[in-house]
């Protein structure tokens, strides 16, 4: 399986990004997907996972700024990034949720900065 993520780029503070990722995952409408995030020193971390039904959940330091939706004819999951902060920065990942190790691809970098 192979997630191919795209999307990330510099963005002034208070700015939007919309990151997508496609998966050849062949049971991808069927699992929840996931979107993690590394920043530099850090530790991998979830931001937000969809289920297979459609039901979202985020940490708490995006609620309201992130939405993450999915396209299950694509196998495609999208990150939308609104009123991005400095500390949104980082490289983001999208795997299922629990990632899967075998699974993580090589990511897009967002970089918010002014």
């Amino acid at each position: 399986v192979r997630m191919m993520e795209s999307g990330g780029d510099l963005v002034q503070p208070g700015g939007s990004l919309r990151l997508s990722c496609v998966s050849s995952d062949s049971l991808f409408s069927t699992v929840s997907m996931g979107w993690y995030r590394q920043t530099p020193g850090k530790q991998r971390e979830l931001v937000g996972y969809i289920s297979a039904a459609g039901r979202r959940n985020y940490v708490d330091s995006v609620k309201g700024r992130f939405n993450i939706s999915r396209d299950n004819a694509k196998n495609m999951v999208y990150l939308q990034m609104n009123s991005l902060k400095p500390e949104d920065t980082g490289d983001y990942y999208c795997n299922r949720y629990p990632g899967i190790r075998e699974y993580w691809g090589q990511g897009t970098q967002v970089t918010v900065s002014s």
